[in-house]
């Protein structure tokens, strides 16, 4: 295959849910040319509260369609994928880049942060796994990184329950006992770190107040994907928008309807493919 062949080769994207929608709408921001196909793992989800194990193996079946359909570099825009499968992922395509999104999350992290304390929101597999933790102490030693589950934002983004007092609630559980600490150890910077988590914060910030900055992945996994992109000359040539492709293991009807809060347009369900793994 020729390296301009390659070039006009689409980006895949893959995500527990639809929350990597979030990533590939930043990616498209950033890229328009490109051309993207998306896989949503919807009826595996959650990938949050399974094993290490689980998820690789999850990861590389779903990836594994992806490769099949022919793809120039891939984007694991799930940080419970990232944590736990990116060097599986790595090893079993060493020709395809591989981009995840815990290091551009840690480094939007990094940036952000003033006092050195931040708060990793995440689902239970992520923080078990303690990859933001050892991302985020590489580029500052001296952070104090304080890490909570947060398990159940995952099912009601997946319901499109973005706001609203059950969504407020569930906030005010999850962090109320940190708030409570000493002033002094309260971070000043959250990092939503899964990507299905961004369309909740509003809700999120009102319960940490104004003083904490909320970051996620999204603008600079697009980044990374950019560098990616030029390092191997893999930049779709001319200024056409590119193509989207929608695929879901599962309830496409489901998916075109909350996919297209997370992607910030109407998402048709002809446009969604259903595809076995």
């Amino acid at each position: 295959m020729s390296a301009l062949g390659d070039k006009h080769l689409p980006i895949g994207v893959f995500d527990s849910g639809v929350g990597g929608l979030t990533v590939l709408r930043a990616m498209r921001e950033r890229l328009p040319s490109e051309s993207f196909v998306y896989l949503g793992d919807t009826a595996r989800l959650p990938y949050g509260t399974k094993s290490t194990d689980t998820v690789t193996r999850y990861a590389l079946q779903t990836v594994g369609t992806l490769v099949e359909r022919r793809v120039k570099l891939l984007v694991v825009a799930c940080n419970t994928a990232t944590a736990a499968a990116l060097p599986a992922l790595t090893a079993a395509y060493p020709d395809i880049p591989v981009i995840g999104v815990v290091e551009p999350g840690a480094e939007a992290a990094c940036r952000t942060t003033r006092n050195g304390s931040i708060l990793v929101l995440a689902t239970e597999s992520t923080i078990r796994n303690g990859a933001y933790d050892r991302a985020i102490r590489a580029r500052l030693p001296e952070a104090r990184v304080t890490g909570i589950a947060c398990s159940l934002f995952v099912s009601l983004a997946e319901e499109g329950w973005i706001d609203g007092p059950i969504l407020e609630a569930t906030a005010a559980r999850y962090l109320e006992p940190l708030l409570a600490g000493e002033a002094a150890e309260l971070p000043d910077t959250a990092v939503l770190a899964c990507t299905h988590f961004p369309p909740l914060a509003g809700e999120i910030g009102k319960v940490l107040g104004p003083s904490v900055r909320l970051v996620d992945s999204a603008a600079t996994t697009a980044a990374a994907v950019e560098k990616a992109l030029d390092d191997g000359g893999l930049r779709r040539p001319g200024a056409e928008p590119g193509t989207l492709a929608f695929l879901t293991t599962d309830a496409p009807e489901r998916f075109a309807k909350v996919g297209g809060i997370f992607l910030g347009h109407p998402l048709r369900v002809e446009d969604v493919e259903l595809v076995a793994l």
